[in-house]
C-alpha cells in the first residue's frame, strides 16, 4: 500500500512537561515521518477529531507518541484501512522513569533518551507493517453447528444454537436422545426452596428438539472423520450420513470411575450389595428402593486420592444426599448414613445437605483412611473413624453399601510428546512423537484429520484442554468447543449454563471464518501467517510446535497451512530457522529491525542498555500497571510487546547482542499444567528455544548470564521493579557488551 504517514504527540498526562517535544519532533522526522504534530490531549473529543481530520484527508498509516497501546483502543481506531502504531510514552517513558538521574550531563536526558528510542522503534513497525487482508474460504464459509453428545450439555447446546437462527446437527451414539440424564431418577434440588426433589424434565427437552427444524439429530451414530477446518468443516458419520458444518461443540458427557480399581480398599466386588452411586441410580429409576432397611454411602471413593482420582468431582455429595432422600420417601424408617471427609454442596445445596439432616439422614465425617467393609450374618457392616467423635464408629446390619465414584471425562487421554524432543535429533524426536500418537489413536470421539492426530489436546485428567481462566469452552483446535461434563465435572445446571456458552462461542467462531478474523485471544485480528514457500526447507518446525494444529503437511512435508485454525500467536514464525513465515503487521524482520532501531551510547557513557520482549497477554498489562501505580525502574530498559514469547526467534537476541545491548529479558506467562500462556505452550517453548541461547553467547563470546526469562501474571505488578532491578545488577556485574561501537 502506498502509506501517507503522520505522527501525533501527546502532551496530555503530563507528557508535555516531562519531555522535549521539539527533540521528540525531531526524532519522528530523522525516522522518516515528515508530518509531525502534537496536541494537548488526544484521546479528548477534539483530540480524535483532529487526528480524523488528517485521515480524511488522506493520512493512512499513524504513529501516536501517547499512552499504551492497550487503553483508548475505541478512539484510536480509525478503520481497518488505517495502520496505527503506538509508542507507550506515558506507561514505559515517563511513569516509570524518574525526572532526573545520578550522572546526567542535563537533567532529564535519561528519561528524553527512553521516549526517543519508542518513538523510532514504533517509527520503523510503522514503516514495515501493511494493511491486513483477511483471509477468504475458496469455497463458502458455512455456519451451522456440529453438537456432538445427545446428553443434558448437547441437547441444551443444540437448542442455544437453533435459537440463535443457526442449523444444528445433533450426533448421540445412542438409540435415543438424553445420556445420563435418561437414567437418572430425579434431579437433586435446583430451584428454591431447594428443598424438593425435581424431575428431569427430558421428555420435555426431547419435544422441543424434535419440534424444532433448525435441528438435525443423527441417534445411533458416531463420527468416523472429521476434516477441514473452522468454516469448512466435512463430518462424515458411522450411518454413512455427511455434511459440512462451520464449527463443532463436543458434549459426549463422562464415564463413572472404575470401582473395580476399589476391591483393595472398599471390598467392590466381594458383595453383590456393594454397589456405585451409578447402579444406585439404576434401582432408584426403576422403583427398586422400598425394600432398603439400611443404606451407608461413602463419599470420595475414588476420589480426592492421589491412587485414584486426584480431584473432586464436584457433585458426589449432593448426588448422594438426592439418593439418600430418595430412600428415606421410599421407606421413611430407613436406616441412613452418608460417610464422608468432607460434603461439599456449592451454592444453595447446602440446603440439600439441611433437608437431607432433616429427614433423618445420619453424616459421619471420616478421616483420610477409608472405611472397612465387611460380611456378617448375610448383611454388610461397616468399620470407620468418626473425627467428630474422635472414635471408632461400627454399623452392621446393612443392606447397601453404595460408593460415591466420581467423573472421569468421556474423552481420551491424549499423550503429547515432550517438547524437549524438539531439540533432539530429528530422528530421535519423530520416534517420541510416534510413540506419543500411538498410545492415544485407539479412541477418537471427533476422528479429526489433523497432522496432529485424531484428538483434542488434554490435560493430565484428559479433559480437553482449554484456557481455563480466561476462555473456558476453548480446546486446542480452532472452532471446536467442549461443554459439559467432558469439559470437567459439574452438575446439571452448570452443564446448561455451559452448553449454552459453547453453542454461542461455536457461532463466533463461524462468524470469525466468515470474516477472515481470529478468535480469541486476538480477536478480530484479520492477520495470518503467511509462508514463503521457496525458502522452506522441509523441516517441519512449524507444524510440530504450532499449539492449535493449524498446519498440516503434503507428502513432501511443504507446510499446508489452515489459516482459519490459526489463532495468530506467531508461534510458527519463532519456531522457523529459515524465517520464512511473516504476518503483514509482525514479521522477524519488524522486530529486528525495532531493536536495531534503539540508540546505544558508548561504553564510556556508562549507560546500558537492555531489551525486555514482553508477552502482551499477561506481562504487558502487568508492566502497565506498575507504571500506573507508581513504580519506577531503570531508565535504560526498552519494552518491544511481541504476541507470545513463542513467536520469539533467536536472531532477535543475536541481532541486540551483536548490536551493543548489554541484556536481553524475555517477560511471559506462567507455562504448566495450570497455565496461564494465553496459547497455552508459547511460555515452554520459549524456554526451550532459550536452552539453545548459549550456541549464540558462545559464538558471540559473552556472557550466558546477558539473557533471562522471567514468567509473571497479570497481577504480578510489585514483581516488576523488583526483577528488573536484579537484572540490571546482574549487566552491572557482568559488564558492558563489548560490540558496543560495533
Amino acid at each position: 500500500m502506498d502509506k501517507n504517514q503522520a505522527c501525533y504527540l501527546c502532551q496530555g498526562c503530563g507528557l508535555g512537561e516531562a519531555l522535549n517535544f521539539e527533540k521528540l519532533q525531531e526524532v519522528v522526522e530523522e525516522a522518516g515521518i515528515g508530518e509531525v504534530k502534537t496536541h494537548e490531549q488526544l484521546c479528548s473529543p477534539e483530540g480524535v477529531a483532529f487526528i480524523q481530520g488528517d485521515v480524511d484527508g488522506g493520512v493512512n498509516a499513524i504513529l501516536l507518541g501517547a499512552c499504551s497501546c492497550r487503553v483508548k483502543t475505541n478512539e484510536f481506531d480509525f478503520g481497518p484501512e488505517v495502520i496505527v502504531e503506538r509508542a507507550s510514552l506515558r506507561e514505559q517513558a515517563v511513569y516509570p522513569s524518574e525526572a532526573e538521574y545520578e550522572g546526567e550531563e542535563e537533567a532529564g536526558e535519561d528519561r528524553q533518551m527512553l521516549a526517543e528510542d519508542y518513538l523510532r522503534m514504533s517509527a520503523v513497525k510503522l514503516a514495515k507493517s501493511d494493511v491486513p487482508v483477511p483471509f477468504q474460504l475458496e469455497e463458502a464459509p458455512e455456519t451451522s453447528v456440529m453438537v456432538v453428545g445427545g446428553g443434558v450439555a448437547g441437547i441444551n447446546a443444540a437448542l442455544a444454537a437453533a435459537k440463535a437462527g443457526v442449523d444444528v446437527f445433533l450426533v448421540e451414539k445412542e438409540d435415543a436422545l438424553g445420556g445420563f440424564l435418561g437414567k437418572m431418577a430425579k434431579l437433586a434440588p435446583e430451584n428454591p426452596p431447594y428443598q424438593e426433589l425435581e424431575d428431569t424434565h427430558l421428555e420435555a427437552l426431547v419435544a422441543e428438539i424434535e419440534g424444532n427444524d433448525k435441528i438435525k439429530v443423527y441417534t445411533g451414530n458416531t463420527v468416523t472423520e472429521t476434516k477441514g477446518a473452522p468454516g469448512n468443516f466435512d463430518v462424515t458419520l458411522s450411518g454413512g450420513e455427511s455434511f459440512r458444518c462451520g464449527a463443532i461443540v463436543q458434549a459426549t458427557g463422562w464415564l463413572p470411575y472404575e470401582p473395580e480399581k476399589l476391591a483393595e480398599e472398599l471390598a467392590y466386588g466381594s458383595n453383590d450389595a456393594i454397589i456405585t452411586n451409578v447402579d444406585m441410580e439404576a434401582k432408584a429409576k426403576a422403583g427398586d428402593l422400598g425394600g432398603i432397611g439400611s443404606v451407608a454411602f461413602i463419599q470420595c471413593a475414588g476420589s480426592r486420592d492421589q491412587n485414584h482420582l486426584p480431584y473432586c468431582s464436584a457433585v458426589c455429595c449432593t448426588v448422594s444426599l438426592k439418593q439418600a432422600m430418595l430412600v428415606k420417601e421410599a421407606n421413611p424408617e430407613a436406616a441412613v448414613y452418608v460417610i464422608y471427609k468432607d460434603i461439599r454442596t456449592p451454592g444453595q445445596s447446602e440446603e440439600v445437605y439441611r433437608e437431607a439432616q432433616r429427614k433423618g439422614v445420619v453424616f459421619i465425617r471420616r478421616g483420610e483412611d477409608y472405611p472397612k467393609i465387611s460380611e456378617s450374618g448375610g448383611k454388610l457392616a461397616i468399620e470407620t473413624a468418626d473425627v467428630t467423635l474422635n472414635d471408632t464408629v461400627e454399623i452392621d446390619e446393612l443392606d447397601l453399601v453404595v460408593l460415591a465414584t466420581g467423573m472421569k471425562p468421556n474423552n481420551p487421554r491424549v499423550v503429547e510428546p515432550p517438547l524437549v524432543a524438539l531439540g533432539m535429533d530429528q530422528e530421535a524426536a519423530k520416534k517420541v512423537a510416534a510413540e506419543a500418537k500411538a498410545a492415544c489413536d485407539d479412541w477418537s470421539v471427533l476422528n479429526l484429520k489433523y497432522r496432529q492426530g485424531p484428538n483434542l489436546p488434554t490435560l493430565k485428567y484428559a479433559y480437553p484442554d482449554s484456557h481455563f481462566i480466561c476462555f473456558p469452552y476453548e480446546t486446542r483446535r480452532t472452532g471446536i468447543y467442549a461443554a459439559g461434563t467432558v469439559r470437567r465435572p459439574m452438575r446439571v445446571t452448570a452443564a446448561v449454563e455451559d452448553a449454552t456458552g459453547a453453542a454461542l462461542k461455536a457461532i463466533q467462531a463461524t462468524k470469525a471464518a466468515a470474516g477472515g478474523f481470529a478468535v480469541h485471544p486476538r480477536s478480530g485480528d484479520m492477520s495470518f501467517p503467511e509462508f514463503a514457500m521457496q525458502r522452506c526447507t522441509q523441516c517441519k518446525r512449524c507444524t510440530e510446535e504450532c499449539p492449535f494444529g493449524a498446519i498440516n503437511e503434503d507428502e513432501k512435508a511443504n507446510p499446508l497451512p489452515n489459516p482459519t485454525r490459526c489463532r495468530r500467536c506467531g508461534v510458527c514464525m519463532g519456531a522457523c530457522p529459515e524465517r520464512i513465515i511473516s504476518f503483514k503487521n509482525y514479521s522477524v524482520d519488524m522486530i529486528g529491525s525495532m531493536i536495531k532501531s534503539i540508540e546505544v551510547p558508548e561504553e564510556d557513557e556508562e549507560k546500558p542498555r537492555v531489551v525486555v520482549l514482553v508477552c502482551e497477554n499477561d506481562a504487558l498489562p502487568a508492566i502497565d500497571m506498575a507504571a500506573r501505580a507508581g513504580h519506577k525502574w531503570s531508565p535504560y530498559i526498552r519494552f518491544i510487546p511481541v504476541r507470545c514469547l513463542g513467536s520469539i526467534n533467536l536472531v532477535w537476541i543475536a541481532d541486540a547482542l551483536s548490536s551493543g545491548i548489554d541484556g536481553v529479558m524475555l517477560f511471559g506467562c506462567r507455562r504448566g499444567d495450570d497455565y496461564q500462556c494465553h496459547f497455552i505452550k508459547g511460555s515452554e517453548l520459549a524456554n526451550v528455544r532459550m536452552s539453545k541461547i548459549s550456541e549464540t553467547l558462545d559464538r558471540l563470546v559473552l556472557e550466558s548470564d546477558r539473557v533471562r526469562v522471567e514468567e509473571i501474571s497479570f497481577g504480578e505488578v510489585d514483581k516488576v521493579p523488583q526483577i528488573i532491578a536484579e537484572f540490571m545488577e546482574t549487566i552491572e556485574e557482568v559488564g558492558p557488551n563489548p560490540y558496543k561501537g560495533f
